[in-house]
């Protein structure tokens, strides 16, 4: 009876083993051990959820999801308000947002894997991997001087590529590059229009340079633009939410976006650019993007895009999987573009690293970012960035129409309290 006993004990004594991890994974006293482990402050953490329910009860967002990360550790993931406000679906934290132009950091990462095996350089002119691009001329040149773009120049936004088919002028090209049905297609089309400019003497955003980028990714590596991002980079880190285009078997984790008319909240429809991009409602979604664009084309949650950009802070590694040596990263997150003046009517620098926007002066630092961070957003309001002093990852998620400057507000608090919850 004794021995019994023994045996029924020591089955008690493993179980009990085996549940104490599983239970103190979720209390609240680990999320504590973690928030100390990353150096933050547990109150002040708190605030940001707070603060984002605000916007969303003043109506200047539908719902935000949040992450603030430090020294590798997610200390806050929070998520506040709607995924859709029509039916009340709550914000999840894995709800699933179009990250916009988040996605060019991914692609810029693509062509960096590939400069790493030997496959191209970075001062290769274009037309040594698109033959299209050959005797492509420059717009203001009265003599119709042939330039010569280099792939650094389309990862600076110095080439001269017009950033969208809504830059073309109407007619049978801007039709072809509107109504491509491959990436080869797009960008063999947008080859024959002239550069804005020679190339590397200014800056010009340009969402058809990153797709460039994106065909050169698929000559050069010989398989689609989305297998390799998706074999290289998404699969090896762990991004399992992430896709290219619109995941049709997750619609009902897609964020709907939103515009305020008259101080209200409504579903977005009055604005789409040519390719009809935008998600205006989740059953819409499928037949919107027919092909995915290397510049704003990624679906992604707050996670996966943390690993993403962890990586970036890790020096190319995370999770135990190396997508790039620490000097690619290194000369990705220098700043590219010197004294060029960025976009007309703004009087700040470029500070255009390879795919990212540079920190590069005190005036940028007033969210209590570091010199010398460095992040991307999104047309629909996404945001993320790395601040290597700080050792901080942040993420900033919602969907809302990028004319409206109030939703802003959001991001811009949430950076501030985010940094703001380092205590060493």
């Amino acid at each position: 009876m004794r021995r019994r006993l023994m045996v029924v004990l020591s089955c008690i004594v493993a179980g009990l083993m085996i549940m104490v991890p599983m239970l103190s994974a979720q209390s609240p006293r680990e999320t504590s051990i973690h928030v100390a482990k990353a150096g933050m402050d547990t109150e002040r953490l708190a605030r940001i959820p707070a603060r984002m329910k605000e916007f969303v009860e003043k109506g200047i967002i539908a719902g935000a999801v949040t992450l603030v990360a430090r020294r590798g550790v997610v200390a806050s993931l929070g998520a506040v308000g709607y995924q859709d406000l029509e039916s009340k679906e709550t914000m999840r934290i894995d709800t699933i947002f179009q990250v916009r132009s988040m996605t060019k950091p991914v692609t810029a990462v693509g062509t960096m894997i590939l400069l790493e095996e030997g496959r191209l350089q970075l001062n290769d002119p274009v037309e040594k991997h698109l033959p299209e691009f050959k005797g492509i001329a420059v717009a203001e040149s009265r003599q119709g001087d042939v330039a010569r773009p280099t792939i650094r120049d389309l990862l600076t936004h110095t080439s001269g590529v017009v950033n969208g088919s809504w830059d073309l002028p109407e007619g049978p090209l801007r039709r072809r590059v509107e109504e491509a049905k491959s990436l080869a297609e797009q960008v063999a089309s947008v080859a024959q229009y002239r550069l804005e400019f020679e190339p590397g003497t200014r800056y010009l955003y340009s969402d058809l340079g990153y797709d460039t980028l994106g065909r050169i990714i698929e000559v050069v590596a010989g398989q689609p633009y989305e297998q390799f991002v998706k074999e290289r980079i998404l699969e090896p880190l762990g991004m399992k939410d992430s896709s290219l285009l619109p995941p049709l078997d997750k619609l009902n984790r897609v964020a709907s976006t939103y515009t305020r008319i008259e101080g209200k909240l409504v579903k977005w429809e009055s604005h789409r650019d040519p390719t009809g991009s935008y998600p205006v409602d989740i059953s819409s979604l499928k037949d919107q993007l027919k092909i995915p664009s290397p510049a704003w084309s990624l679906f992604s949650t707050a996670s996966d895009m943390f690993a993403f950009y962890q990586m970036m802070l890790n020096g190319g590694a995370h999770g135990g999987r190396r997508i790039l040596s620490s000097g690619s990263v290194e000369v990705m997150t220098h700043i590219h573009t010197g004294e060029l003046m960025g976009q007309e009517g703004y009087k700040a620098k470029a500070n255009a690293g390879l795919g990212w926007s540079v920190v590069g002066e005190p005036r940028e630092t007033l969210r209590l970012t570091s010199i010398g961070a460095y992040g991307k957003g999104g047309l629909l309001g996404t945001y993320g960035w790395v601040d290597p002093k700080k050792e901080l990852v942040g993420i900033f998620l919602i969907h809302r129409d990028p004319s409206d400057s109030p939703a802003s507000q959001a991001r811009h608090a949430f950076m501030a309290m985010a940094a703001a919850a380092i205590v060493d």
